[in-house]
């Protein structure tokens, strides 16, 4: 029994340690801002020193149907909206081409238990004839509460509620002033694999490159893009995300290169502890050449 408490003891000592250092860091983060960048130095193209810019998170999910021609579409010809840059996700698909979907499945945003009689299709499964069948604004609420586009079925789906391709997005927006990317690959494994190498193909041809921050939570993915597409700039995975906090507040001199990734992130706000909307944060960010990039 002694010994049972004396590891309990432990374990509690260790938990509270953690705990201190936690909220010493979260305390220096929000309170000390740090030194700014000399930003004669920073080459990074989504570092801005005007003006935040503004993303529309998986293309305009609260105006139109998420990741659909839609949303692009509404963001573009609307008055209401300036946007600088468009966010959105890629998942591959049976025949290898790029489609835009958030969800590792189709169920939440279309009306694929209905076309395909199951739940749980991912478009790998699936050519991207089979998946232009489907009605991707099926679920999509309006702000007045309404579903609009939820009984539309074969040929009453319009051309931009289905499936989309990465190159008709950007073909289409490019046509309208060009614009900047942050894209996530959401495969893993070897599918996440093809798709870096058919976004990479697709970027390399359209002379976008360097208008692309390329993110995905797949370490293998990450490990695969800094070793065959060094040159296309991707965001900081959680456990990088997680070593440039520690490193921040610690305000580390790191030489340079030290960072593989050209992007931070993370979100503006839910982990009130870690205090990652700081001055702080984005100041040693920019020293070393990466830009922070907020969700809300």
């Amino acid at each position: 029994m002694k010994v049972f408490k004396t590891i309990l003891k432990v374990i509690a000592g260790i938990l509270a340690l953690l705990i201190a250092v936690i909220g010493v860091t979260g305390v220096i983060c929000k309170f000390i801002p740090g030194k700014k960048a000399d930003y004669t130095m920073v080459t990074n193209p989504y570092i801005t020193t005007d003006k935040a810019l503004v993303s529309a998170h998986r293309s305009g999910k609260d105006i139109a149907p998420e990741n659909t021609m839609l949303a692009f579409e509404t963001c573009i010809e609307s008055e209401n909206f300036d946007v600088d840059i468009f966010e959105f996700d890629l998942h591959i698909t049976k025949d290898g081409k790029l489609i835009l979907l958030h969800d590792n499945t189709l169920d939440r945003t279309t009306d694929s238990e209905t076309v395909f009689g199951k739940e749980g299709v991912i478009p790998s499964e699936k050519t991207y004839e089979e998946l232009r069948e489907l009605n991707f604004g099926a679920d999509f609420c309006n702000q007045k509460g309404e579903y609009p586009y939820r009984n539309l079925e074969q040929d009453e789906i319009p051309d931009n509620l289905r499936a989309v391709l990465l190159e008709d997005v950007l073909d289409y927006l490019e046509s309208n002033g060009g614009f900047d990317y942050i894209i996530e690959i959401k495969d893993s494994g070897e599918l996440g694999e093809k798709a870096a190498d058919e976004l990479y193909r697709i970027l390399k041809e359209k002379e976008l490159l360097d208008n692309v921050v390329v993110g995905t939570f797949n370490n293998n993915v990450t490990k695969y893009m800094d070793e065959k597409y060094p040159d296309m700039m991707r965001s900081a995975s959680i456990t990088e995300a997680i070593v440039f906090y520690f490193a921040t507040t610690l305000n580390l001199k790191l030489d340079e290169g030290t960072f593989k990734y050209k992007a931070l992130q993370i979100p503006a706000k839910g982990y009130y502890v870690f205090a990652l909307a700081s001055e702080r944060i984005i100041n040693y960010a920019h020293k070393n050449d990466i830009a922070v990039q907020y969700w809300t």
